[in-house]
Formats: structure tokens, C-alpha cells, sequence
């Protein structure tokens, strides 16, 4: 799918002309707008860079080069040629901000995001400025909700995601504790209309390493060790208390590594939390960003 295909009311919504850039099995689309310090933002599943087109568009806020990809096989990347883990999505990202020219950078990560940013930006902590870590994780957990474990099925989720689009679907109503316009709802959901669009959704639910035997549980264990790198790099911690999945129990883990760290806390916002909390905390992490590369 073609970003210039969009309908007029989501190109409204959505008013970026996303770079293709390559990364070994396949191009990433990847939103660069702006000028500036580059911030690096990251979606998670079942999303793509729709979920920061408000934090990026907003008029009145220039001085930044807003990077925000859709993962392989999400949004309007290429489809995975093959099932994609989380060290191959690091690597795809590495590739990516080495392609683009990115040497420093802040790192704004949401649910999967978490977990891919962090491995990379563990690796080099000399060139991350600054990090804001929304409703995710960067460490193994031995917690998962019953509505993931649900769609964890063997065969029947699989088929329900990729056939039915169950995860993406219930997502945009259980995500969110008001309910989305239909127009955003319809922005969300956009990219994966079809079957054939939807392997990514799955393989990021079958992906979620909660054994040591899982071939991911080493990557997310080498994400979390090295998170010490990062402890002191400005930090905000922005949750929505009121997740299904991310929650408060994750925020503390976050503030017991990153103990200087900012923290805005949002009770009556869910998982989508930069939809229900709204444009005041779209302006605290512009805030935050601009005061740490002062």
C-alpha cells in the first residue's frame, strides 16, 4: 500500500510522505519530518507510526527531525519475507538509523517499540541524548494478560489474527478508555484491510518471550542487562495506568532501573495512551525533549 492511497480524511490525520529505506530483507517506511535533533520513535504492535502522527504534526512545535518507521511488515513497510524476531527488528532499526544518517538521537519507544529501542540503544548509549519509554517493557516479565495469552493459542490465534484481524480489531476498543473517532480507529486499522497484510500482528504475539527456552528471551535479557548503560540519560516515564497489559507493576520496574527519571502518570488512559491522555501530554514529552537538548 501506497501512503499517497490514503483516504482524504486519514491523509488529514496522517499528512506525511514517508522515505523508503532499505534493510536488508525488505524496505522500511519511515516518516523523517523536521529538522533538528533526530527523535527516534517507535510503535509496537498491533500499530505503526500512526501513533505518533499528532506528537509529530502538531503546528507550533519546529526543532526536532521527527524518525518514525513502521517496522517490517507493518504499516506501509514491505510485508516479512520470512517470520521477523525481535534481534532482527534491532538489527532492521540499526540499519535503518545508519542509512539515514542518524548518529545522535532520542529514543521514544511504546510497547514492542520498548523492547527494539532499547536493544539497540543499549548497545551504543553514547549516541542516545535522551529516552521516553511509553506503557512498554525492555526486560524479560513473567506476566502476560489472559487477553494476549488468548490469542497465543496454538493454530486458532494464529488463524483469528491473520484471517479475522481479531488482534488489531479488539485493540482499538480495549487499548483506549475513551473510544476512538471512527476516522482514527479506520487510520489504525488501515494497513492490515487483508489477510495478507496481517503475518507481522501474529509473529509479534508468538514473539513474546516468556521462557528462557524462547529464541527471543536472550535478546530481551541482554536488552534488560543493558539498561544500566542508559540509567543516566535523561529519562520520562509517561503511563497509562489504566492498561490492560503495561501496567503499573512495569512503570516501577522502569522507575527501580531509571531512578532520576521523570515520571507522568495518567490514570484514566490506556495502553494507546497518547490518544486518551491527549494533547497536554503530547506537550509534556515535546517539553521534556526540548529541556534535554538544551
Amino acid at each position: 500500500m501506497d501512503p499517497a492511497e490514503l483516504p482524504p480524511t486519514l491523509r488529514l490525520l496522517y499528512p506525511f510522505r514517508p522515505r523508503r529505506v532499505p534493510v536488508g530483507p525488505g524496505e522500511l517506511s519511515v516518516v523523517d519530518h523536521g529538522e533538528g535533533p533526530a527523535v527516534v520513535c517507535l510503535h509496537g504492535n498491533p500499530t505503526w507510526s500512526f501513533f505518533y502522527r499528532d506528537l509529530i504534526a502538531e503546528a507550533g512545535h519546529p526543532g526536532f527531525r521527527w524518525i518514525a518507521p513502521d517496522h517490517l511488515g507493518c504499516g506501509f513497510s514491505d510485508r516479512q519475507p520470512s517470520p521477523q524476531r525481535l534481534a532482527d527488528h534491532a538489527a532492521h532499526l540499526e540499519r535503518a538509523l545508519a542509512e539515514l544518517g542518524v548518529e545522535e538521537y532520542f529514543l521514544v519507544a511504546h510497547d514492542w517499540g520498548g523492547a527494539i529501542g532499547a536493544t539497540v540503544a543499549g548497545r551504543q548509549p553514547e549516541r542516545v541524548r535522551g529516552l521516553v519509554f511509553l506503557n512498554t517493557a525492555a526486560f524479560p516479565f513473567g506476566w502476560m494478560p489472559w487477553q494476549i495469552r488468548a490469542v497465543r493459542t496454538p493454530l486458532l490465534g494464529r488463524y483469528l489474527m491473520i484471517r479475522h484481524n481479531l488482534f488489531a480489531r479488539a485493540a482499538i476498543r480495549m487499548a483506549v478508555e475513551h473510544p476512538l473517532p471512527e476516522a482514527v480507529a479506520e487510520g489504525f486499522l488501515l494497513p492490515y484491510g487483508t489477510p495478507d497484510r496481517r503475518a507481522a500482528i501474529a509473529q509479534f504475539v508468538a514473539d513474546i518471550p516468556m521462557r528462557p527456552s524462547h529464541p527471543s528471551y536472550a535478546t530481551l535479557e541482554a536488552c534488560g542487562e543493558n539498561l544500566a548503560r542508559l540509567r543516566d540519560k535523561p529519562c520520562l516515564l509517561a503511563w497509562g495506568l489504566a492498561d490492560f497489559c503495561f501496567r503499573g507493576r512495569f512503570l516501577r520496574e522502569f522507575q527501580r532501573r531509571f531512578p532520576r527519571a521523570e515520571v507522568e502518570e495518567r490514570p484514566q488512559a490506556g495502553h494507546y495512551l497518547l490518544e486518551d491522555a491527549g494533547r497536554e501530554l503530547r506537550d509534556r514529552i515535546r517539553s521534556f525533549l526540548a529541556s534535554a537538548a538544551a
